[in-house]
């Protein structure tokens, strides 16, 4: 049986120092790497990833079809497949991509749930304020809605790329690509109140000195601990929607763009980046992003 692990080795140091990608999404692109070599294990074939031909990967897809995977997991693979064939075209260890001519199967979109602004405000009220991580919540619901941050930047904001006068704030997002978000006053002021808390915790970890949202115990906060404070909301304001942090994200683009706001700012602000949308969105005058979300983001009022 021909050695696949040199290769997917090879990619995956790829895919983490040049791609800067994170552990999670370097672990899937392995997997469905791994998927292709269990496929040829499986079917005998003597084949090391450089003799593999398109018609090797068809009949690839047609067993994992087979399977009865989703349309939507199939087309995950075949991008690893793809992201995994392009790595070895750039080393020079393949002439051609056999995985160019490969057809995505065709999926419905699915859209994200989203909340309205008085189901936010709901979530809101849920928040004891008299508990000592009540004001610290209350400033991780509104800096998510009115931001548009994924989890790990939230918990990876620093004091030191808030800039309360300008109204800005640098987030770092995948791949270590940082960008600047306007920050509505709401938000501002939350985190005004809750800094006071902050202050008063008995110790703060050393490699959290810089770090906004701490837990009691003065350590950033992990993913988890912000997913099961909003669910906890979620559960005592009744409100019946698959939340997550995710949801405050869809929510502050959905109103944004409802608003009148144009996509192009909205997607700049998001941190969303593609080969078809990068010039698009990377030149835009920063006053013009911090214009749009004071124009249309209702916490902006």
């Amino acid at each position: 049986m021909a050695d696949w692990q040199k290769e997917i080795s090879g990619f995956k140091t790829f895919l983490k120092l040049e791609k800067s990608l994170s552990g999670n999404s370097i672990e899937a692109y392995i997997n469905d790497v791994m998927k292709l070599s269990t496929f040829i294990e499986i079917k005998r074939l003597d084949l090391a990833p450089q003799d593999i031909k398109l018609s090797h990967l068809k009949d690839f897809i047609k067993w994992f079809n087979e399977l009865g995977l989703s349309a939507r997991s199939q087309a995950r693979v075949i991008s690893g497949i793809r992201a995994f064939y392009r790595y070895l075209l750039l080393e020079d260890l393949i002439d051609t991509d056999p995985s160019s001519l490969l057809d995505l199967p065709k999926i419905g979109r699915k859209l994200p749930e989203v909340l309205s602004v008085e189901e936010i405000d709901l979530l809101i009220s849920k928040i004891d304020l008299s508990k000592p991580e009540g004001q610290r919540n209350k400033a991780i619901i509104e800096v998510l809605y009115s931001c548009g941050l994924r989890v790990s930047e939230l918990t990876g904001l620093k004091l030191s790329n808030i800039y309360f006068e300008q109204g800005f704030i640098r987030v770092v997002g995948k791949g270590n690509k940082e960008r600047l978000v306007p920050m509505g006053s709401k938000a501002i002021h939350e985190i005004e109140f809750y800094l006071s808390d902050r202050n008063r915790l008995p110790s703060i970890s050393k490699d959290s000195e810089d770090i906004l949202f701490l837990n009691r115990r003065g350590h950033k906060l992990t993913r988890e601990m912000v997913f099961t404070i909003i669910k906890d909301l979620v559960r005592k304001s009744g409100i019946k929607k698959n939340v997550s942090p995710h949801t405050f994200r869809h929510s502050f683009a959905t109103h944004l763009i409802d608003g009148g706001a144009d996509l192009r700012a909205v997607q700049e602000m998001l941190g969303h980046e593609s080969i078809l949308t990068t010039e698009i969105y990377t030149h835009l005058d920063r006053q013009y992003l911090r214009d749009a979300i004071i124009r249309f983001h209702p916490r902006s009022e």
